[in-house]
């Protein structure tokens, strides 16, 4: 199994604006996304930035790195909109097939992080996103006589209602309609967040969308001890960096790599991983395609090493029960 899992930032821009930008890792530089059915995109909303309503065909979690926001979350088997008002640290799930706006009502800018599972999206590696309104709404497709059918709404009317809003993605709102929009939550925020800073025991139900996100904090120099995953992994270097290496099979090593903040890297599910932090730490946000990962670590206190009788132990290394048991100790 031959991977290419370099560490990448975002190479493609989807789309800039006034209003903010949505940046994606694509398959013409991090092939992997494709080979792991993984996906990835970095939203950015400038202040009074607003990302038009839209759906995906794709599960994801929206994980913000910087600055707060208001979304609106509508669920394919619901038909009320809820709202949320999310900040950094907050890990929000977006089931596939939900609509969502997104709006940045702050004075400095607002970075949220997409990762999710790609198997079933039209375009392998990508989420593939639907607009309800603007340049790409879905509507432009249909004729003014559909539309005007549909929507009960005369030739102008269909005309206006298609056509009225040129942009596209992302919008800046004039200031007048921002004291209109919706501005505070209407639901129980933990059914669809999870504070990755703070949430120890989150009661939020990632089964809905196959994935469980985790925050992994090393201080300056520390070692995430070598582990592996019955799922694959996707993680995002959200601050400092290190050095990352991977292990796959054969016991072949596939990657040994300076990371830093803004890279991504898949830890394909049993290769075995092992991070160091640089002298100024490191964080990641790990996103699992699985909704209850297995996971098991090589070393450190609870490593199989640790686990296995002292005589298979020495057995299988070849070792001397004198180092097998300082290796325990």
């Amino acid at each position: 199994m031959e991977m290419n899992l370099k560490p990448q930032k975002a190479d493609t821009t989807i789309f800039e604006g006034e209003g903010g930008g949505y940046y994606a890792w694509t398959a013409a530089n991090t092939p992997v996304v494709v080979e792991a059915a993984i996906g990835a995109g970095r939203l950015v909303l400038q202040p009074q930035g607003f990302a038009l309503p839209h759906y995906a065909d794709a599960n994801k979690i929206g994980y913000v790195i910087q600055g707060s926001c208001t979304v609106g979350l509508i669920l394919p088997e619901r038909p009320e909109e809820k709202v949320l008002i999310i900040e950094k640290g907050d890990a929000i799930l977006c089931p596939t097939g939900s609509v969502t706006w997104w709006f940045n009502g702050g004075d400095s800018d607002v970075t949220i992080i997409f990762l999710g599972e790609t198997s079933q999206s039209y375009t392998p590696g990508l989420f593939d996103y639907f607009f309800l309104t603007g340049a790409l709404g879905i509507l432009r497709g249909f004729s003014t006589e559909f539309i005007a059918k549909a929507y009960d709404l005369n030739h102008e009317q269909s005309k206006h209602l298609v056509e009225s809003q040129a942009n596209a993605l992302v919008v800046k709102i004039d200031a007048d309609i921002v004291s209109r929009l919706p501005h505070k939550c209407n639901c129980k925020k933990e059914e669809y967040v999870v504070n990755l800073d703070t949430d120890t025991e989150s009661e939020t139900d990632t089964e809905r969308v196959g994935l469980s996100p985790k925050l992994v904090r090393l201080e300056a120099e520390a070692v995430l001890d070598p582990y592996y995953s019955t799922a694959h992994q996707v993680m995002y270097v959200t601050k400092g960096g290190g050095r990352i290496q991977i292990v796959g099979l054969n016991g072949a090593r596939v990657l040994d790599e300076v990371v830093e903040e803004g890279h991504l890297i898949v830890v394909p599910k049993f290769f075995v991983a092992a991070l160091m932090a640089s002298d100024k730490g490191m964080e990641c946000l790990c996103v699992s395609t699985s909704p209850r990962p297995l996971t098991k670590k090589i070393g450190g206190n609870k490593s199989a090493y640790k686990a296995l009788s002292s005589s298979v132990l020495e057995v299988a290394l070849n070792v001397s029960p004198e180092f097998v048991k300082n290796i325990k100790s």
